[in-house]
């Protein structure tokens, strides 16, 4: 098991002392390129003993343009990550945006995320609550660490005490986002595990031409901050080829980076074990 608690069904590597690695694509966009990512993954997650939990949104609803992508259709991408769970053996995240899609999704995966911009939404979080999956609530960029206490009551009120709190910075202006690393440890003092997000934390949003931005050379180091005061774990979005991606590419790892990336964060977390 790992530190305060994460045991999550079918997690490996959760004795191992390591962080939990949460990774994958931005949002399904074929069955190829969730199963070619998931692959990569699951064997840098063996090779270096790392509790792995495979992410990708099977729909996007927050999106600034009404033309931009939203996914292959909820059923089909439902289905690719419930045959990446099967065929890796491993647990599955995903987004939900509506109470509804708590029942629906929670027959494919194993934990509900719930996106930042809804983290205050109660029916959300009660309907979430309710499937007795793990909740994944990303801290809102409007919140302190501090008001997500109230959130987690939401859910731990409705039976549920299967709960994560991931943080992805606070807005800095209307173009760009700060990470606070004292909400890491303030979150944990609610009695949950606390993430970081290294990848929607350095994302630029409001762009004028109605696509993120983002500093993906800056995902290293929030990753080494993290580590360093001791987060529970990282949570990261990568993808073959940022620039074809189909939503957040701005702000993603290149695949191809990621082993050296975890070669980096793997040995810091080594050192902060030993304090």
């Amino acid at each position: 098991m790992l530190k305060h608690g994460i045991n999550i069904p079918g997690l490996k590597y959760g004795e191992t002392g390591n962080f939990l690695l949460i990774a994958g694509p931005c949002v399904v966009e074929s069955e190829d390129n969730v199963f070619e990512i998931a692959e990569h993954l699951v064997n840098l997650s063996d090779k270096f003993k790392l509790p792995f939990v495979f992410k990708a949104s099977y729909r996007k609803a927050n999106r600034s343009k009404a033309d931009s992508f939203t996914g292959i259709g909820d059923k089909p991408a439902l289905e690719i990550l419930a045959k990446v769970k099967k065929h890796f053996s491993i647990p599955v995240i995903t987004d939900i945006h509506n109470p509804p899609e708590a029942q629906s999704a929670a027959g494919y995966v194993d934990i509900l995320q719930i996106p930042a911009f809804l983290c205050r939404q109660t029916d959300l979080l009660t309907a979430a609550a309710k499937t007795g999956k793990w909740i994944n609530i990303k801290k809102g960029q409007f919140l302190s660490g501090a008001s997500m206490r109230f959130a987690v009551d939401k859910v731990k009120e409705s039976g549920n005490e299967r709960i994560m709190l991931t943080d992805r910075g606070n807005m800095f202006g209307y173009q760009d986002l700060v990470v606070d690393f004292r909400n890491i440890p303030v979150m944990q003092e609610i009695g949950v595990p606390v993430i970081m997000d290294i990848t929607h934390s350095l994302q630029q949003p409001n762009q004028e031409k109605g696509v993120s931005g983002g500093n993906p050379s800056m995902i290293e180091t929030i990753g080494k901050a993290a580590i360093s005061v001791g987060a529970d774990g990282i949570f990261i979005e990568t993808h073959p080829d940022p620039a074809s991606a189909k939503s957040d590419g701005a702000n993603m790892l290149i695949l191809s980076k990621m082993e050296q990336l975890l070669i980096m964060l793997t040995e810091l977390r080594k050192t902060i074990n030993t304090f």
